[in-house]
């Protein structure tokens, strides 16, 4: 891609942040020599340190975003920001800023909404061992889920069009929101694409904000709840699948007896068998019901989607914007 081309292009880099004071002055500077035209956005989640102040002397745009998580800061960020590309990535230094460029082209040569820049050697070194295996075990869940169009879905190095962040819901509060982007673009089957990218390590003294088992079991509760909305049949149909098989369970005794002798002699158990196949029954229409309701909400996105301005030019920010966002950065 030549310089001429990223010139022309409106491009958002954003950061949000959560205490990196240690490392966000080097993100800045690396993003402002590798992208020189591009806007800059910090986005400071409540950070107890000098991340903001160290931002804003680098040359970035500070905006404090109080409502604690990734999720809330990712849905502020869309709503606020106007660009033609927006890049995101994290604060702590383990994205390299000189990928963005290639990320960039790839987001415009391939057609795509959305480029995810997967971690080469995430799994060797994510941190702590608890990380690296939940990468592997919610990958492998996510493509039995949702679908294969994604190898790493907790990559925080992420290209966008203007089309996906303006379509995306975002209602998501934390470390899940990249997995409800992966949901969304498989959900209404958008042109995406991976770019294999090295992932480096935190420097000493700078600490993951992620545990292990309180954001991987907030992972899967949003897995099942991502289910439950975009594939309530599947989601419904094995719970009343379950409940089928419970009931079965006490109905294959009394009706042997039946058989045997004709008499129902454990009236409670085949009655308790009933109202569970009844609730399967009920379960199983429910999902049926919602399918049709889901697959009416996915055309209804899909639609406001093709109704955004298509391509990655042509979109310029209005100076006022620009103005009114730098206003509120300072009075925040």
């Amino acid at each position: 891609m030549t310089q001429a081309l990223l010139e022309d292009l409106d491009i958002a880099v954003l950061l949000p942040c959560y205490n990196e004071a240690q490392t966000i002055a080097d993100v800045v500077t690396g993003f402002r020599a590798a992208l020189p035209t591009a806007r800059i956005y910090v986005y400071d989640n409540n950070s107890t340190d000098t991340t903001a102040l160290r931002a804003a002397l680098a040359g970035a745009t500070v905006v404090r975003e109080r409502r604690q998580g990734k999720g809330n800061v990712v849905r502020r960020m869309f709503s606020d920001i106007e660009a033609d590309i927006y890049l995101m990535a994290d604060g702590d230094g383990t994205y390299a800023a000189s990928d963005a460029p290639e990320l960039v082209r790839t987001l415009i040569t391939e057609g795509a909404d959305m480029v995810v820049g997967t971690r080469r050697g995430v799994h060797a070194d994510a941190g702590r061992q608890g990380h690296a295996f939940g990468n592997r075990i919610f990958n492998v869940l996510y493509r039995s889920l949702f679908g294969s169009d994604f190898s790493d879905i907790f990559s925080g190095y992420r290209a966008f069009s203007r089309r996906f962040a303006k379509s995306f819901p975002a209602v998501s509060g934390g470390f899940e929101i990249e997995t409800e982007m992966s949901v969304h673009a498989s959900r209404l089957r958008l042109p995406v694409a991976e770019l294999e990218l090295d992932y480096g390590r935190r420097p000493e003294g700078s600490h993951s904000k992620l545990s292990t088992f309180r954001d991987g079991g907030k992972i899967l509760w949003m897995f099942a709840m991502l289910m439950k909305e975009t594939r309530p049949f599947t989601f419904f149909g094995a719970i009343s699948g379950g409940f089928m098989g419970l009931s079965l369970v006490f109905m294959a005794p009394v009706l042997l007896a039946y058989f045997q002798t004709g008499l129902v002699d454990r009236m409670p158990t085949w009655i308790f068998s009933l109202v569970l196949m009844m609730i399967s029954f009920l379960v199983f229409s429910a999902g049926m019901i919602l399918d049709s309701l889901a697959r009416a909400r996915a055309e209804q996105l899909r639609i406001h989607y093709m109704n955004l301005p298509a391509g990655h030019a042509g979109h310029r920010r209005p100076a006022h914007a620009a103005e009114d966002l730098s206003a509120r950065s300072r009075a925040a």
